[in-house]
């Protein structure tokens, strides 16, 4: 069975969007459907790693996505990283070891929170290639993710860990919201969601197949 993502040969172009942008939420998707169908080459599962803690609320970006994702489930997707299991420094390259061999070869979203300029606060990005957490607070961190998607929460060069912990949560939540909403309309015109039980079915079935 092929997953409904091929990849094109239309030049790439990162997004960029405000989370206030009225439209937020479509453009979002929509952007998201041509980074993926650009770099993706199916059959391949799709990996959603949310990366942060819950411990920082600037950092709690992406472990807000991953839970709000979890809440449903599609076939082919798995998301790592939640505000009761999150994906962070300590277990990153534990995460990805377990995602080589469980997943194999999937096509990975990379999801975390950045500082950034004044002005682009609010901003949230998405680009081809992998993302390197950990360099707004000087961590050496593996590479992660085809593509990623980052969302400035705060300003950035300057006492990293104390500016994230002293973020205002509301912007985290309202980036929050526009992400899995964006992915999760994408994640529904791609797949049709179904129960627990029907997606490990399918899931040992794609993997009989292959």
């Amino acid at each position: 069975m092929r997953l409904p993502f091929s990849k094109g040969n239309q030049a790439e172009e990162p997004f960029r969007i405000h989370m206030d942008n009225p439209n937020a939420v479509e453009n979002f998707q929509l952007s998201l459907h041509r980074l993926i169908t650009r770099n993706s080459i199916p059959p391949r599962k799709l990996v959603i790693i949310c990366i942060g803690t819950d411990r920082s609320t600037g950092d709690s970006l992406g472990p807000l996505v991953g839970t709000h994702l979890s809440t449903m489930t599609y076939p082919f997707v798995k998301v790592y990283g939640t505000l009761d299991h999150p994906v962070h420094a300590v277990n990153l390259e534990e995460t990805l070891e377990e995602i080589r061999q469980e997943e194999g070869n999937p096509f990975i979203i990379a999801i975390d929170a950045c500082l950034g300029r004044t002005e682009s606060i609010g901003y949230i990005s998405l680009k081809p290639g992998p993302l390197q957490p950990g360099t707004g607070v000087n961590k050496n961190l593996p590479e992660v993710g085809d593509v990623h998607i980052v969302g400035i929460v705060n300003v950035g060069g300057f006492m990293e860990y104390l500016v994230l912990q002293n973020t205002r949560l509301s912007i985290v939540m309202k980036m929050a919201e526009v992400i899995s909403q964006g992915i999760s309309r994408e994640l529904s015109c791609s797949f049709q969601p179904i129960s627990s039980a029907h997606a490990s079915a399918a899931l040992e079935a794609y993997q009989v197949e292959d």
